[in-house]
């Protein structure tokens, strides 16, 4: 697969993303699978894994400011 920014090669890699679950809370899922450039910064996502990720975010405690948690496929 090709990198839509650069078009170099994309390869798999884990990596920790960030992501705002509610208005003040943001969670960072940690080894979370991604088809990462070798080139520029851009990544994708899979679908699979952006439905488990959602699965993830409404399940975080709403009064959590910062959490941290392990991608577990």
């Amino acid at each position: 697969m090709r990198c839509t920014s650069c078009g170099a090669e994309l390869k798999a890699t884990r990596t920790d993303l960030p992501f705002k679950a509610r208005e003040t809370t943001i969670v960072i899922l940690k080894s979370l699978p991604i088809m990462q450039c070798e080139n520029c910064t851009e990544y994708l996502i899979d679908d699979a894994v952006l439905n488990r990720v959602d699965e993830i975010l409404a399940r975080v405690y709403s009064g959590a400011e910062l959490e941290i948690i392990s991608y577990a496929a």
